[in-house]
């Protein structure tokens, strides 16, 4: 039997991070923290911003929900951002068209909920209405009034192309504040109207059926918030900037004319494309949330002491973990042991279903280096005997090894071995691993015509 032979893992060639620490706790446990988590669908979810940056950039656990992996989903357009940059506005620009979908996913929320067409229409009109920029406060002078930040007309960062002068307008945002601000001073009707039906707004939203709304989370998606809501979450998974409005800016289009009172067809050939930014607020917010694997989570829980996992209002302890990942999984014993045994020894394992395996390691971390090894977990007794989860015959592991190797990486099967004597009653607790033992095997494609060329040297 040959040896295998060792291949230093294959580093990528641009890396934009720097590596923090392997795991999420400090060795002198100076700056630990206890993170939160919560099973949904069957699935752990962190929903803590700083919980998901501490668990992610140490150790890289998890994954993105809406991204490739690390959590940075922006609602935003990179290329309308850069197109917009002389605003200098931190904010998130958006198309016209993506923000109709958000408008469409949160009526078929209000829907659901009971709502007729008429209320569901009332309350998003409302909500959607254009608002004026939030003002920032100027040195010397007081805060600007909440109306003129909130529910303000519409304003306009124009950007007109003609076909004949290609002149650009960009109007500055200082223009548009000092203005927002005289006509608040003033008294504009626009703005006194708009604050009257602020009230009345909120007024026809208290009549609603708000226990509906908090039963499926709009008041969070929409920025509604209810007493009862901010009291149970301010403490908890959720965040008081993920409570608040969230503030958009709409990229809209119009049409208009050079020369109005030009009515010919010379006239009519001088129309410019105008583009503005709409402040609205986002009906429909869409949050990127960590999701831990049942692997990850537990490790997280039963070796680290860093993460508590949450069902409803009450903490999971590890035994109740370790059966209820084992219901949801039912080889979960068997990946969860191959999962601790690699990250004790430095490896970062993810999921290999990508791959057709049970595990992929990386070295350091995801963004370092590529996979080393995919790695197929199976537990056996004492003669490498036992029900395998995936019993493989020749033709399927030499496919498995082929689609490894054309991804540069090599197959290992792991076996855990288990005392003979070890009942399922003992499998119950997760102080079964300490008797549990690991062989591991690596896979390599032989090749005659090699082999043969090696010997006829010596």
């Amino acid at each position: 039997m040959a040896a295998a032979a060792f291949h230093p893992p294959r580093r990528k060639r641009r890396v934009f991070e720097s590596y923090k620490s392997p795991f999420p706790v400090e060795v002198g446990g100076k700056d630990f923290r206890m993170c939160q988590a919560e099973i949904l669908n069957n699935n752990v979810i962190v929903r803590n911003p700083e919980d998901i940056e501490q668990l992610y950039n140490k150790g890289y656990f998890g994954k993105g929900i809406l991204s490739r992996s690390r959590p940075v989903y922006s609602i935003s357009d990179p290329s309308l951002v850069a197109k917009w940059q002389g605003a200098n506005i931190n904010m998130p620009i958006i198309t016209a068209k993506k923000y109709q979908y958000h408008v469409q996913w949160a009526k078929s929320v209000l829907r659901d909920q009971g709502l007729d067409g008429c209320s569901v229409t009332k309350i998003l009109e409302n909500y959607t209405k254009p608002l004026e920029l939030p003002l920032l406060k100027e040195d010397g002078a007081g805060q600007t009034s909440a109306s003129c930040n909130r529910m303000g007309p519409s304003t306009e960062l124009s950007r007109q192309s003609s076909t004949d002068t290609g002149n650009v307008v960009d109007p500055s945002p200082e223009n548009e504040n000092k203005g927002c601000k005289k006509a608040c001073l003033e008294g504009d009707p626009a703005f006194a109207s708009v604050c009257g039906s602020k009230d009345q707004e909120q007024g026809d939203l208290k009549e609603r059926d708000e226990a509906s709304y908090q039963e499926h989370g709009f008041l969070v998606h929409c920025g509604y918030k209810a007493e009862e809501s901010t009291e149970q979450r301010s403490g908890e998974m959720m965040k008081s900037k993920e409570c608040a409005p969230e503030y958009v800016l709409v990229q809209e289009e119009e049409e208009c004319s050079v020369c109005p009172e030009d009515e010919t067809a010379h006239g009519q050939e001088n129309l410019v494309k105008k583009e503005k930014l709409v402040c609205r607020k986002n009906p429909f917010r869409i949050f990127e949330y960590l999701q831990l694997s049942l692997e990850e989570a537990f490790f997280l829980v039963y070796a680290l002491g860093c993460l508590s996992i949450y069902y409803g209002e009450e903490p999971l302890t590890i035994l109740k973990l370790w059966e209820v990942f084992s219901e949801v999984k039912p080889d979960f014993k068997t990946t969860y042991m191959a999962y601790h045994y690699f990250r004790s020894k430095g490896w970062v394992p993810k999921v290999g279903l990508k791959y057709g395996t049970d595990l992929l390691l990386y070295r350091k971390g995801p963004p370092f280096y590529h996979a080393s090894y995919s790695v197929i977990a199976e537990l056996v007794d004492d003669n490498f005997e036992g029900s395998l989860r995936r019993p493989l015959s020749w033709k399927t592991l030499s496919g498995l090894n082929r689609t490894t190797v054309n991804a540069s990486k090599e197959l290992m099967l792991c076996y855990l071995i288990k005392p003979s004597d070890m009942t399922e009653k003992d499998m119950s607790t997760p102080e079964c691993m300490k008797r549990i033992k690991v062989q591991e095997l690596i896979v390599t494609r032989w090749v005659s015509s090699r082999e043969r060329s090696e010997k006829d040297e010596f």
